[in-house]
């Protein structure tokens, strides 16, 4: 059963008439509220959305690759031991070494 929580938090917004309007037919024939229709929608378009751009959806084969180079990672380059390198006289002197 889901707990509900005390709503004490308040969104305020200026739309026109028509707009308006619209929401107040949607909200009739979902049988809810015009705030409780706006904040359901709006919700899930915000689940939506964070899922969008913070979810990483790669192929199989690239999952594979992925999962391959955990498991026996390639040899560091010349250029990515040099980064390494400048990292560690970076965060040195960041640190007080």
């Amino acid at each position: 059963m889901a707990t509900q929580q005390t709503k004490t938090e308040r969104v305020q917004i200026r739309i026109d008439p028509v707009a308006k309007h619209m929401l107040e037919r949607a909200a009739a024939l979902a049988n809810t509220t015009v705030s409780g229709f706006v904040v359901n929608n709006a919700l899930e378009a915000a689940d939506r959305l964070i899922s969008k751009r913070e979810r990483l959806a790669i192929s199989q084969r690239d999952w594979d690759r992925f999962l391959g180079a955990l498991v026996n990672p390639p040899k560091p380059s010349a250029s990515l031991r040099r980064a390494f390198a400048a990292h560690e006289r970076l965060i040195s002197k960041t640190v007080g070494g």
